[in-house]
Formats: C-alpha cells, sequence, structure tokens
C-alpha cells in the first residue's frame, strides 16, 4: 500500500476512535407531581323536585281520562 493511501485511513479511524470516546450527558430534572382537587357540585334536590312536579302532572292526566294516559293532544 502506498503511504499517500494511509493517511486518509489513519486519519478515518482517529476519527472513528474520537467519535466513539466522546461522552454524552442529558441531566433530567425531577417531575414534580401535585394532587389535583376537583370539586363537583350535584344538584339532586332539584332533579327531584322536578320528577315530583311532573309526577304528579302525569298522574292528574290519568286520572282526567279515565284511567289511561294518551300519548295524542
Amino acid at each position: 500500500m502506498p503511504a499517500n493511501a494511509c493517511i486518509p485511513l489513519l486519519a478515518a479511524l482517529v476519527l472513528a476512535v474520537a467519535g466513539c470516546a466522546t461522552q454524552h450527558r442529558v441531566e433530567v430534572a425531577p417531575v414534580e407531581v401535585k394532587p389535583i382537587h376537583i370539586t363537583i357540585d350535584v344538584n339532586i334536590k332539584v332533579d327531584r323536585a322536578l320528577d315530583d312536579f311532573f309526577g304528579d302532572l302525569d298522574q292528574k292526566a290519568a286520572t282526567m281520562e279515565g284511567g289511561a294516559v294518551s300519548s295524542t293532544p
């Protein structure tokens, strides 16, 4: 092998070894996890009052029509 051909091979070998010798360090900061507080207000009292109101109307309609609830107006 001529001496001119060894120089590029030697340079490639040096770069390859230098590339493998480098170290990469990645630092990861700690993740802070906080609790989540959720407040849900459910108005069951209003829902029950509406059921009672419409239930009374259904009973009145049944008694006015002779016990059968009609689906037509």
